[in-house]
């Protein structure tokens, strides 16, 4: 079995199926052997889990899941990497590389067609430019896992996991608590990739929740609310919702109905306060 985690040994693999790594698809590979190992005991695979894998890489983290888990699908953009994945993992059998594009398959009918009877959790390294869109991706659509553990931008990694009234805290923050419980588990240096990314990295899992903490009448809103608060994080939620469309004295009302002070500034609100104001604005139809 051939490490994937040697510069050198990498190097090699890569010359003879002549890949290039591609900037556009953000791709820098792991070669720091305790990352993968910590990634894939976090996320809890064991041989009653199935594991969906978003962009496998060479392998490196694939091959801990399939160490523990029942089965591991992973999913890959880049057709040049399937045949390094073939050689990397051939020893594998409870593994399914399919290729495409995650972010536009249904994987409501991929986990109900590839993980029958058995628990499921997400697991992935994830390229900074789809790290938002893939992970409130798979939280608005529901999906039936247990939890996301991700390696993301560090930078990504404090703001999903800031609480709510923090000067970290913005609408993706919001976003991610009403569909799970983040925490931040460890940093991972940018020395620990190949090529090396010019920012560090960390590894954060999201707790699925089974339903939303709070009573909402209307998503829509709420989240188009939090939206527009954040939106111009600067100025007081009454400016702020003014800009992004509502009617600045019907949100003052609003405001007053909720108890919540006409100067203050989104950041300082908590996921329930916002959902206060959703609801009394479905309640007495202001907005």
């Amino acid at each position: 079995m051939q490490s994937l985690t040697d510069i050198s040994a990498v190097r090699g693999l890569l010359d003879r199926h002549g890949f290039r790594f591609s900037k556009s698809l953000g791709q820098n590979f792991l070669i720091n052997p305790t990352v993968c190992p910590r990634m894939a005991e976090a996320c809890g695979a064991d041989q009653d889990t199935g594991v969906l894998e978003i962009g496998p890489g060479i392998g490196v983290l694939t091959r801990e899941l399939c160490l523990r888990a029942a089965k591991v699908v992973s999913v890959e953009i880049d057709s040049k990497l399937l045949p390094l994945l073939d050689e990397t993992l051939e020893e594998h059998n409870n593994l399914k590389i399919i290729h495409g594009d995650a972010m536009k398959l249904d994987l409501h009918e991929l986990i109900e067609r590839e993980f029958k009877g058995l628990r499921v959790c997400v697991c992935a390294n994830l390229p900074y430019y789809i790290t938002s869109p893939i992970i409130m991706g798979l939280l608005e659509s529901r999906i039936q896992a247990d939890s996301i553990t991700v390696m993301v931008q560090k930078e990504a990694a404090v703001r999903l996991c800031a609480q709510p009234g923090t000067r970290e805290c913005g609408a993706v923050t919001l976003a991610v608590r009403f569909y799970a419980q983040p925490k931040m588990l460890f940093p991972v240096s940018r020395g620990s990739f190949m090529p090396a990314p010019r920012v560090d990295s960390a590894v954060i899992q999201l707790d699925i929740r089974k339903s939303p903490p709070f009573e909402v009448k209307n998503e829509e809103l709420l989240f188009k609310i939090i939206k527009g608060a954040f939106g111009q994080r600067r100025k007081t939620l009454v400016n702020a919702l003014a800009g992004a469309g509502f009617d600045k004295a019907s949100v003052g009302i609003l405001l007053d109905k909720t108890d919540i002070s006409r100067l203050a500034r989104a950041e300082e609100l908590s996921l329930e306060q916002f959902i206060r104001v959703a609801n009394t604005a479905c309640e007495v139809d202001l907005c």
